[in-house]
Parts: C-alpha cells; sequence; structure tokens
C-alpha cells in the first residue's frame, strides 16, 4: 500500500539539512575534541555555502516488518554545497547519481564518492558531513530510508555531547 509523503516533511527534511547558521558553530565549539581533529572535515567557510535539498520522493510501508517503511529521496548538492553534522532515522544507503560526493561517518575516514558508487549509515551513526567535492558541477544522490512508518523527518541534527 502506497502512502502520499506529507509536503510537510519535504519542507522540514530540507530545513533541517539546511542548518548551518549560528546552531553550526555552537555544535562546532561544543564538542570535545581538539579542534584540529576536525580541521580536515569542517571547512572553515561552512556558515556560506550553499545547502542541500531533500525531496522525499515515496514512502511505503513495509508489510513484512511491522512499523517500518522505506522511504526514497532525491538530494541535490549545489557546487559547493554542505551539510553539517547530522543524523538520520533508522538505516539509510545512499547511491550517487552524479557528481562527487565527500562524505564521512563518525569513527570512519573522510570519502570520496562518484557516479555509480554508495554508501550505507546504520541506524543512529553520526554523519559528520557531506558536501559536493566541486565548487562548478551540482551532485545528486538517492536515498533509501528504512525507518518508522511516520515518513517524518529524514535528517535529524546531531549536536555534540556537551
Amino acid at each position: 500500500m502506497s502512502m502520499r509523503v506529507p509536503q510537510r516533511s519535504t519542507l522540514i527534511a530540507s530545513a533541517v539539512l539546511g542548518l548551518c547558521g549560528v546552531s553550526y558553530l555552537a555544535m562546532l565549539q561544543s564538542e570535545r575534541l581538539p579542534l584540529g581533529v576536525w580541521a580536515s572535515a569542517v571547512p572553515e567557510d561552512a556558515v556560506s555555502r550553499p545547502r542541500t535539498t531533500v525531496t522525499a520522493l515515496s514512502c511505503e510501508r513495509l508489510p513484512h516488518v511491522p512499523g517500518k517503511s522505506v522511504t526514497t529521496a532525491l538530494v541535490t548538492f549545489p557546487p559547493n554545497a554542505y551539510s553539517p553534522r547530522h543524523r538520520h532515522p533508522g538505516s539509510v544507503t545512499a547511491y550517487v547519481l552524479k557528481g562527487r560526493l565527500r562524505s564521512q561517518l563518525m569513527g570512519q575516514p573522510i570519502e570520496t564518492y562518484t557516479a555509480g558508487q554508495s554508501w550505507f549509515e546504520p541506524p543512529g551513526a553520526v554523519h559528520l558531513f557531506a558536501e559536493n567535492a566541486s565548487v562548478a558541477e551540482p551532485a545528486e544522490l538517492l536515498a533509501i530510508f528504512i525507518a518508522d512508518n511516520d515518513c517524518g523527518a529524514l535528517v535529524i541534527p546531531d549536536h555534540a555531547d556537551e
């Protein structure tokens, strides 16, 4: 059975991904790791860079997994776009449709993915950042979420433990 994804969820997800302003700096400043550890992952111009856009495409209940749904979303990265530290509900598989994306999950090295490559984020994983590796070309990825049936927000800001 197909569910129509509420427009409100798409707007909320897009707004959450767009969080970079003062709250992003506060997250960075509250992190217990020395700033030097973050130097390679957090660009100085992160606050002023373009933001990603998330467009939910569908949400389907999984009949064989009660209480869970699969949500498919298109994530667009304008040239030089940056997405700060966050989490996602449930499990996520990301598949790069075009362009080059740099991404890092907590405890893993920074990776660069190109069209046709994918990565997996387990439930609760902290996604330290994602960015378009190009300052001239856009990038896109298809994100597939397995999460609760509410088809709610696809991105959850993750503030460093204080």
